[in-house]
């Protein structure tokens, strides 16, 4: 998707920080850091929504969040997906948040 900037991401076209790489997601630090450490989970290939993407891959998003938590070296933290514009989602593009959290953060999750 020529306009999408996590597929800029993906390509190498807009710089990011790196956590980790796996076949069908990356990694990164989130640009806009809700909390210290906020970082994202996005899918290689361009998948607007969470149920555009093939429920085969499920099991390896959620095993590159553990091993994205582990590196970070976070115990405590909250999965966030806003799927759909409604629900919160900026970016069509299907991806996990993950805010580790800290007692002394000051972070309001409304759910």
């Amino acid at each position: 998707m020529e306009e999408c900037i996590f597929c800029k991401i993906i390509c190498g076209e807009i710089p990011c920080q790196k956590i980790l790489e796996t076949e069908n997601f990356i990694a990164i630090k989130d640009a806009n850091p809700k909390v210290a450490n906020h970082s994202l989970i996005i899918s290689r290939k361009h998948y607007e929504t969470f149920f555009d993407m093939p429920s085969e891959i499920y099991k390896e998003l959620l095993e590159t969040a553990k091993k994205t938590t582990e590196k970070l070296g976070v115990k405590d933290f909250n999965l966030v997906v806003n799927n759909g514009r409604v629900a919160g989602q900026l970016i069509s593009h299907a991806h996990l948040h993950i805010l580790p959290r800290k007692e002394t953060d000051r972070f309001k999750l409304n759910v």
